[in-house]
């Protein structure tokens, strides 16, 4: 795949979860797939017809195990934000038929207990989890996603401590 038949590819529609707890962490995950080195927020796509909303909660319980009464949404992010995929990565996604992602980001507060979340789920994404501070984020994550990260602090800094 060239340069610019990579770049005429579309983004896929996804949704961005950044949860917060009680003492203002986040929840990450470490990638079941890249365990020593990327850890996230949960993430996935929109289907075929479905709301944003119902796609945020429907992949938060899918990743996490948490159920949507144990989160409330505070805010969403104003607009799609997207970022590309590394181009060998982008030939093996989805059968290349992305260039990469575009992304609708909900913050959300969890009120649940720990012992609530549960990562081995049907189809785990994640190894392992943890609660982590904001300002650890953008060095914790693959770099192709840091200015995705950085971008969703910037939009939710006003609910961060």
């Amino acid at each position: 795949m060239t340069d610019d038949e990579l770049a005429a590819l579309p983004y896929r529609p996804n949704v961005g979860l950044m949860v917060l707890n009680a003492q203002g962490n986040v929840f990450t995950g470490q990638r079941l797939d890249y365990p020593s080195a990327a850890w996230q927020m949960p993430q996935g796509g929109i289907d075929d017809g479905e709301e944003a909303e119902v796609a945020a909660y429907r992949e938060l319980q899918e990743e996490t195990g948490i159920a949507p009464e144990m989160v409330q949404i505070l805010a969403q992010s104003t607009d799609w934000i997207s970022y590309d995929f590394p181009a060998t990565l982008a030939k093996k996604l989805w059968k290349g038929g992305y260039r990469g992602q575009k992304q609708r980001w909900f913050l959300m507060r969890f009120s649940g207990l720990d012992s609530q979340i549960n990562i081995e789920t049907e189809e785990p994404e994640f190894a392992e989890w943890r609660w982590m501070a904001p300002d650890e984020l953008v060095d914790n994550i693959v770099p192709f996603k840091r200015s995705v990260y950085e971008k969703v602090l910037e939009e939710f800094r006003e609910y961060l401590r």
